[in-house]
């Protein structure tokens, strides 16, 4: 059963194809429902490996293949919003990498993990 569900135009989308399987938080990130996983990351998977939902499936033994497949499905519907989300996810990466790699930073993590 497919439903369609207005969302706030939080990322540009009128309206959200909403499956069994995906639910779209307030935010505008696609989440495999009732899971911690979001479509984002069974994309990155798809994408960065070239994933089968059968390979999927393999690193994610708790969804089902109709939520692999509904999640791949809403990638592709939705393609623009979830690359977005992806690429902001890289930058927010990115920017802590930067971080971490201050070395007053670094010096003030290893103090407080000695004085653990």
């Amino acid at each position: 059963m497919i439903r369609r569900t207005a969302v706030a135009n939080v990322t540009n989308m009128a309206t959200v194809t909403e499956s069994n399987h995906i639910r779209v938080d307030e935010t505008g990130v696609a989440w495999v429902l009732g899971t911690n996983t979001k479509v984002s990351e069974i994309v990155i998977d798809k994408l960065t490996h070239g994933s089968s939902p059968e390979e999927i499936h393999f690193q994610y033994p708790y969804l089902s293949l109709g939520q692999i497949h509904s999640a791949l499905a809403f990638y592709y519907d939705h393609k623009d919003e979830v690359e977005k989300e992806i690429e902001t996810r890289i930058e927010a990466v990115e920017r802590l990498r930067e971080s971490i790699q201050n070395k007053a930073l670094q010096e003030r993590l290893r103090e407080q993990l000695a004085k653990q």
